[in-house]
């Protein structure tokens, strides 16, 4: 036999006077046909992830207001389900600043331009050795990247100016187009093996390795300068965490403080590496990072219409 507890012996504390996290004032507002976009926003939950939607968009205003840097990593997802007029739109309202991209991205956008359709089908054509083979692709991208090696600049700008002075018939969707007119400085990131242009003979490792080394340090230069600034993290997992955690760390290795910025992870899972290279780790002592998970195509076309809509009430 158990010797029970005398459970009426049991200290209780007055609920109003206990700490709560929760306060009924902090709930959602149903809505109300024909609002607006800012009463929406007004009325989601000043809980958990709609608190910190609320404060994502308000650091972006804030930093845009100061002329602080706003700068963009993204992986090739959020190109291959359509935003790329967003991502253009708010680098020409100067709201981005700065733009990575892993190597997969500047073919998804080259393909989007040249022939206004992208992503193959990989299940059937890795069966016939046809996968990654598109001739074009790879033969024109690994010509703008190795005439800007001979020109000694890096690969988001040697592949934005080709794409430019070249016959593009969608070049107005174009990621890298756009920012070479808005005169915004493009970062491309590879991972030598990763992307179907090192598949094709025209490929130059010298000329990829040289060309995405130059623009890391390009955007370790744009990290040094981010103190009151945001980064944000859109649908890389692996390449731009990394890439931006080195380019934090040789920043502040130069003597760049890298204070009160603003880190963002936007994803429809939230990974290991862009969790702590992106949320935690960049963002002490004096930051703050945000994790906001869901589908890009819904998630990011709500957050640019936020921030327009808050940029244009100031």
């Amino acid at each position: 036999m158990v010797d029970l507890l005398d459970f009426s012996k049991v200290k209780t504390v007055p609920l109003g006077a206990r700490s709560s996290k929760v306060e009924l004032s902090e709930s959602a507002t149903p809505w109300v046909c024909g609002g607006t976009l800012q009463t929406f926003l007004k009325s989601l939950p000043l809980i958990l992830g709609g608190k910190d939607f609320r404060e994502v968009i308000q650091a972006v205003v804030n930093s845009y207001s100061a002329g602080n840097v706003v700068l963009v990593g993204m992986g090739a997802h959020p190109i291959k389900v359509g935003l790329n007029p967003i991502v253009i739109d708010l680098m020409r309202r100067g709201i981005i600043t700065g733009l990575a991209m892993n190597g997969a991205g500047i073919i998804h956008d080259f393909e989007l331009a040249l022939v206004g359709h992208t992503s193959e089908d990989v299940d059937s054509e890795i069966l016939t050795g046809t996968f990654g083979m598109a001739e074009e692709t790879g033969r024109m991208l690994n010509e703008a990247i190795s005439d800007g090696h001979t020109r000694g600049i890096g690969i988001g700008a040697s592949v934005g100016q080709f794409m430019a002075t070249h016959d593009f018939p969608h070049r107005s969707g174009s990621l890298l187009v756009a920012a070479v007119e808005a005169h915004i400085p493009v970062t491309v990131h590879v991972a030598v093996g990763t992307d179907i242009i090192h598949m094709h003979p025209a490929v130059d490792g010298a000329a990829i390795g040289a060309g995405s080394l130059r623009d890391f340090q390009t955007l370790t230069s744009l990290v040094a300068r981010m103190s009151g600034g945001v980064y944000l993290n859109l649908g890389s997992a692996v390449i731009l965490p990394e890439v931006f955690l080195k380019a934090v760390t040789l920043a502040r290795n130069l003597g760049y403080s890298i204070s009160d910025i603003t880190t963002v992870n936007m994803d429809f899972i939230q990974h290991y590496r862009s969790r702590v290279n992106v949320v935690n780790r960049p963002t002490k002592p004096d930051g703050k990072g945000y994790a906001l998970t869901g589908h890009h195509e819904i998630m990011f076309p709500l957050l640019a219409a936020a921030l327009i809509e808050a940029i244009g009430a100031q």
